[in-house]
């Protein structure tokens, strides 16, 4: 599925994070790219906030952990890029190979498919 990684801006990103990254989706029918994921590095605010610290190996002064967020995918996206991509003349929707083993081993879906 055709895919893009963004680095955001300095002035897109939220007061906490030092770097975020958003996983984007290609949108045929919309002629996008659509945003359905994120992970951002947040350094040591949230650490500094919760007081979350360790201590290296060898050293008596304790020091705040860096913290990590990221989104799950939103389903209604994931989704639609999937059908957009991957949708054949007739209407049925091949099944990405990735996603083979959860539908069953469906390849296509369409009238009458059936999980086995």
């Amino acid at each position: 599925m055709p895919y893009r990684v963004m680095n955001l801006c300095a002035g897109d990103l939220g007061f906490s994070a030092a770097k975020t990254y958003d996983l984007e989706v290609w949108l045929p029918g919309q002629n996008v790219y659509r945003e359905i994921s994120s992970c951002s590095n947040f350094e040591a605010f949230q650490a500094r906030r919760a007081n979350i610290r360790y201590r290296p190996q060898g050293q008596k002064k304790t020091e705040f952990v860096h913290t990590l967020n990221g989104s799950g995918l939103a389903v209604g996206r994931t989704w639609l890029a999937v059908v957009e991509n991957y949708q054949h003349a007739d209407g049925s929707v091949a099944v990405p190979t990735a996603l083979q083993p959860y539908m069953g081993g469906l390849k296509s879906i369409g009238p009458g498919s059936k999980v086995a």
